[in-house]
């Protein structure tokens, strides 16, 4: 492998911050430091310039297969190489799936990062790792969501760098990730309760779409909602509809956040889907992650910093037209009778959508869209025609809010078994988008007993413009 010298990126980072001058924040927010109190500390020792305002988060839960999609290897043997033709792309000499021509139309908007890596076999252990930039403990099916375990990006993204006013810092909807136990790092974990997300299960592709948390009865007016006592009796009354909603329990921090919400005519049309043209709605695809694409554009518009669409409840199935990328097989039906009508339809309607519609409102630039999974699958395909878990080397794609379009970084070797050049761990992705979003990767948190730990690893500046 080469040795490049550093960027001009890499040299501003190492010069202007340090670990030694990095923001220490977590304990005293624990303990009841406000927030303009925090975003004063922030401000006075982090002087990197945000390139992204926000970013939308997609993730592909179950695991994509690179070699069938972005990174395929057409000279491959047979029982290697994608049954599935290679086509160009707008990214001269870069060839994706054929399933995918939309998708081949936009590859000059997006960074490729083909190299990233890790040792994490199970969903649950993988999940997390990819949720929170953050190994975990074990590899282990049965991890559990405990407290001593990091929080996700967009709650660390709410702690540091919190949207102002009435619109929600982090959202996440409309599945709970879960293979046996729930999977960790889809919340605020030891940041506290005052940084979950705003999440809710609700379908967006439901003509009854609505959220409850944001429906005020018609005799509660605003004067009765500004004071604390009927709005925490309001919340009580209402909790058998927000009884699955985590950002309401045990912090007064929420309900300043929910009389905000509760008031707010700007969140509530953002979460009104009603307001979108029927045409513009089949872009996106009547589905329900279609339908969540297009409203996390619609959260991206409104000023929510951080949004996560997961991409299924589950990892994978049987069913045509439900399930995440779990592609082992079943009796030869998995990957190749069921990923092609189903997940590569849904990639092409979404995200190509997602980034052209981005770019025609002007929010691409300052909007970083990641799209990715928690690992990647087997280069070898198995006996039923599918492919294994894979983390030793996958796929990540990135577009917008300071990265390059039409870029590849990284490699992977001839079969895609392991990285060949520029590798890349789950806590540089991190460290990736929470430089892109103007927070240091050298920032430190603290846990529940007070201990400070690092947020991330080191940005990729490579990608960034």
């Amino acid at each position: 492998m080469s040795i490049k010298p550093p960027s001009l990126f890499q040299l501003q980072h190492d010069l202007v911050v340090s670990r030694r001058q990095a923001l220490k924040v977590g304990g005293a927010g624990m303990l009841g430091l406000n927030m303009p109190g925090l975003l004063e500390a922030t401000e006075k020792t982090t002087v990197m310039k945000p390139r992204a305002k926000r970013v939308i988060f997609l993730f592909q839960w179950g695991g994509p297969s690179p070699i069938d999609m972005f990174d395929m290897k057409p000279n491959a043997p047979d029982d290697i190489r994608s049954p599935y033709r290679p086509i160009q792309s707008s990214l001269p000499g870069l060839h994706v799936c054929e399933h995918l021509p939309k998708m081949a139309k936009v590859m000059d908007k997006i960074t490729l990062i083909r190299s990233v890596h890790h040792k994490m076999k199970h969903h649950n252990s993988a999940g997390y790792y990819a949720l929170s930039g953050h190994e975990p403990p074990s590899d282990d099916q049965r991890l559990r969501d405990l407290p001593e375990l990091y929080p996700a990006y967009g709650s660390v993204v709410d702690k540091l760098a919190p949207s102002r006013g009435s619109i929600p810092t982090f959202v996440s909807y409309p599945h709970t990730l879960r293979d046996g136990s729930i999977t960790p790092g889809q919340h605020a974990s030891f940041l506290g309760k005052a940084y979950d997300p705003l999440f809710f299960k609700e379908d967006p592709n439901s003509e009854q779409f609505k959220l409850p948390q944001l429906s005020v009865p018609a005799d509660l007016d605003s004067d009765r909602l500004t004071r604390r006592r009927d709005l925490q009796k309001f919340i009580d009354n209402q909790s058998r509809l927000l009884d699955d909603n985590e950002i309401i329990r045990g912090f007064d921090q929420y309900y300043d956040k929910a009389l905000n919400m509760l008031t707010s005519s700007k969140v509530r049309k953002a979460f009104d889907l009603s307001q979108e043209k029927d045409g513009v709605r089949e872009k996106y695809g009547r589905t329900t992650y279609g339908q969540s694409v297009l409203l996390a554009r619609r959260l991206a518009e409104s000023g929510v910093k951080f949004t996560t669409v997961y991409f299924s409840n589950s990892i994978g199935g049987r069913a045509i037209g439900s399930g995440g990328w779990d592609t082992h097989g079943f009796d030869g039906s998995r990957m190749y009778k069921i990923v092609d009508k189903y997940h590569f339809p849904v990639t092409e309607q979404t995200l190509p959508t997602l980034l052209l519609e981005l770019e025609e409102r002007g929010l691409l630039d300052e909007t970083l869209v990641v799209w990715m999974g928690e690992f990647g699958r087997t280069p070898r395909i198995n006996k039923n025609e599918s492919r294994d878990h894979w983390p030793h080397c996958y796929t990540v794609l990135m577009a917008g809010g300071g990265v390059k379009g039409g870029y590849i970084y990284g490699a992977s070797d001839r079969y895609t078994m392991a990285p060949d050049e520029d590798p890349v761990k789950p806590e540089d992705l991190a460290a990736t988008i929470y430089y892109l979003l103007g927070i240091s990767p050298d920032t430190e948190i603290h846990d529940k007993d007070n201990r400070p730990l690092p947020i991330a690893g080191r940005p990729i500046l490579d990608i960034m413009v």
